[in-house]
């Protein structure tokens, strides 16, 4: 008799499990002002130690059980992920094992060229880079003087002849920053082969000194856009379940544009996404306090069924939606986001 077909799993809210953010280390080869500046009212960095990371096997154990309740895709992130040796081999690993499974990689570029052959190689699906500016002297600034811009636009130069299409880029966008770029990024980028996403400047973590009056909208950026290019938006039936992106085409056909609005119009309602850190906790929302600590369950002899059972209670009882409630939420600490990935 045929195996009886799983119905997907449901979070309190209705929200299928679809996604898996896994965070490989929380380190990273930069100090992005927005993400973990190097200066901080937090004090100094604290960083895991790599013993304490989950192994690729265990990432992989994990991505099978997800399966079974519903999971199609991963992106592979960080702190940088293409910092933590042999990441192609994690690829390749989580390839073959989950032949179903979507697996896709956001990286700040600076790594990139160095690596794309073999990520290639290994199955790697699509690319996404995090790039905030086209000035070098204001990218030394945003990253902490930890490279040079020309290192990532090689990169993504060398990504795109590899066949890596389209490539997303994502330009988080802050008042009296960068925010004076906003039409140059999309000339630079208004091509077929990558989608430039503008990102609003989020409340992610405790180091990044947010203020509300920092966040340019979504909005404002498609208005400025608009009075130099034709935009249309894509429809419904063109955009993919979950998808955190309002995404627009320019009207002669060169490329599109796509917008991440967490502040001002938050997507809660459709997220489908799980994080998991690089040392094996769990947490159900960006700007989540706690996580569940799955590792101790991968390190024992905990069977796949145990597991499982455990996970589907994590996410049917998942009730998360900050972006929705943030005006009801005094100030509180939250994960930071090279921890969990962004």
């Amino acid at each position: 008799m045929a195996a009886r077909a799983r119905l997907p799993i449901l979070d309190s809210r209705q929200r299928p499990l679809h996604d898996l953010r896994i965070s490989l280390t929380d380190h990273c080869n930069l100090r992005c002002t927005y993400c973990m500046p190097k200066d901080s009212p937090g004090g100094p960095l604290s960083l895991l130690p790599t013993r304490e990371y989950l192994s690729f096997e265990q990432i992989s154990r994990l991505v099978g059980i997800l399966a079974r309740l519903g999971l199609r895709k991963v992106k592979l992130t960080g702190g940088e992920p293409l910092v933590r040796p042999g990441l192609p081999q994690l690829v390749k690993m989580l390839r073959e094992s989950h032949p179903t499974i979507e697996v896709n990689l956001i990286t700040n570029g600076v790594l990139l060229g160095q690596f794309l052959s073999s990520l290639q190689a290994a199955g790697l699906g699509r690319l996404t880079v995090s790039l905030d500016t086209l000035k070098p002297d204001k990218f030394a600034r945003l990253t902490g003087n930890r490279s040079s811009l020309e290192s990532v636009t090689e990169g993504i130069s060398m990504a795109l002849a590899a066949g890596f299409s389209p490539i997303k880029i994502n330009m988080v966008v802050i008042r009296g920053v960068n925010d004076d770029e906003v039409e140059s990024m999309a000339a630079f980028f208004r091509r077929k082969n990558t989608i430039l996403r503008f990102i609003e400047y989020m409340d992610v973590g405790t180091r990044n000194g947010w203020r509300r009056d920092d966040v340019v909208s979504s909005a404002s950026i498609l208005e400025r856009l608009r009075q130099r290019w034709d935009l249309e938006p894509l429809e419904v039936k063109d955009q993919h379940q979950g998808e955190t992106a309002r995404r627009y085409r320019y009207a002669d056909g060169q490329g599109e544009v796509g917008f991440i609005s967490s502040i001002t119009e938050p997507f809660c309602a459709t997220c489908s996404r799980l994080r998991l850190s690089s040392d094996g906790k769990l947490y159900t929302c960006l700007f989540a306090r706690d996580g569940f600590d799955v590792r101790a369950s991968l390190r024992t002899t905990a069977g796949d069924d145990e597991v499982e059972r455990a996970l589907a209670e994590l996410w049917t009882s998942r009730r998360d939606q900050y972006s929705l409630e943030r005006s009801q939420h005094s100030p509180r600490e939250k994960i930071e986001m090279f921890y969990i990935g962004g």
